[in-house]
């Protein structure tokens, strides 16, 4: 039995409403509050929240010396496609130059790391 039930992945970041954009337009959400801690609720999904940290200092990938701290696997049916929508919302390419993958790297506007997945 389960001592707990995950109720929401949290972001730190500079800007809440900003990065909660990024990813309601990425995922089809809905940005929910305003502030220090903002919502994206997602139908038939995990919501996301993103709260303010004034002293963010975004992760580097890949860096041994730099922990990426977490990334998210998002799954698209069309890599080509997604991309140049993320990108388009404010994305960063990391590690996309290898097209024979099943994946590419990204970073969201605040900096973390973030994978396209082919479905």
């Amino acid at each position: 039995m389960a001592l707990a039930k995950l109720g929401v992945v949290v972001l730190d970041c500079p800007d809440p409403r900003a990065l909660a954009g990024f990813y309601a337009e990425v995922l089809g959400g809905t940005v929910e509050g305003d502030g220090e801690w903002v919502d994206v609720e997602v139908p038939g999904g995990q919501a996301l929240a993103f709260q303010a940290a004034a002293d963010h200092v975004p992760p580097r990938w890949p860096s041994p010396d730099h922990s990426q701290q977490f990334h998210l696997d998002l799954t698209v049916e069309d890599l080509d496609a997604a991309e140049k929508e993320v990108l388009a919302l404010g994305a960063k390419t990391l590690d996309a130059a290898d097209r024979t993958r099943a994946w590419r790297v990204y970073a969201d506007p605040a900096g973390h790391p973030f994978c396209l997945c082919a479905c």
